[in-house]
């Protein structure tokens, strides 16, 4: 059973997450707090394995919650659950130790996903995050690497055409229809992409399409 604890200043959506979760056996609602201080205060009473973490609220906000709860050592692993995607925030959420970053309009399956995701090790970003982070992480190109271009070179011409639109921020079904391709077809490049470039996220192959002077 995952516990999780709703931190949102907004009572309707806390409400609207607990109902959304009670449809899950595996998932319980351990406790709501409506800003960081209530949280902190809740988890002195009662632990829980996953946050679900607003970021901007009336008193402690999102990311001061983050930094005190990195302070106490020991800490339940965060998704951030927001409006706001924005550069500023998401990099500020994840430096802060955020395991996830899904926007509030994500589909409830998305959402339980991502619970179990954290709550396993792995992180959890909604497609919209990603590309901004890829976005952060490419745009400030410089000259090319020798060692990212060797690694970029090694790709096949299809595999470049795939790492290509992956480091312009689209999605699998983005990819998939620009190139006529399935989804299992991308799933499958990317897969083989990300060991080539010796990478294991989106975001880092990015990196290294940028650093290899291949940017779209």
């Amino acid at each position: 059973m995952i516990s999780v604890g709703i931190v949102d200043d907004d009572a309707m959506v806390r409400t609207g997450l607990r109902f959304i979760l009670a449809e899950d056996a595996d998932i319980t609602v351990a406790w709501q707090a409506a800003d960081g201080a209530e949280a902190l205060a809740r988890l002195d009473e009662m632990d829980a394995d996953v946050l679900l973490l607003d970021i901007r609220m009336t008193g402690m906000d999102g990311l001061a919650t983050l930094e005190a709860l990195n302070a106490r050592g020991r800490r339940p692993k965060v998704i951030v659950l927001t409006t706001f995607n924005t550069d500023d925030y998401v990099v500020r959420a994840l430096q802060r130790g955020a395991e996830g970053f899904l926007l509030k309009d994500a589909a409830p399956a998305r959402l339980v996903e991502a619970i179990r995701r954290v709550h396993a090790g792995e992180p959890a970003l909604s497609p919209e995050v990603t590309h901004t982070l890829i976005s952060v992480a490419t745009d400030a190109a410089g000259a090319a690497d020798p060692v990212a271009a060797r690694a970029f070179a090694a790709l096949t011409e299809r595999e470049k055409q795939v790492a290509a639109l992956m480091a312009d921020g689209l999605t699998n079904a983005q990819i998939g229809s620009r190139l006529g391709v399935s989804m299992a077809s991308v799933k499958a490049h990317l897969s083989t992409i990300f060991t080539k470039l010796g990478v294991d996220n989106r975001v880092s192959a990015a990196m290294v399409v940028r650093d290899a002077g291949s940017q779209p």
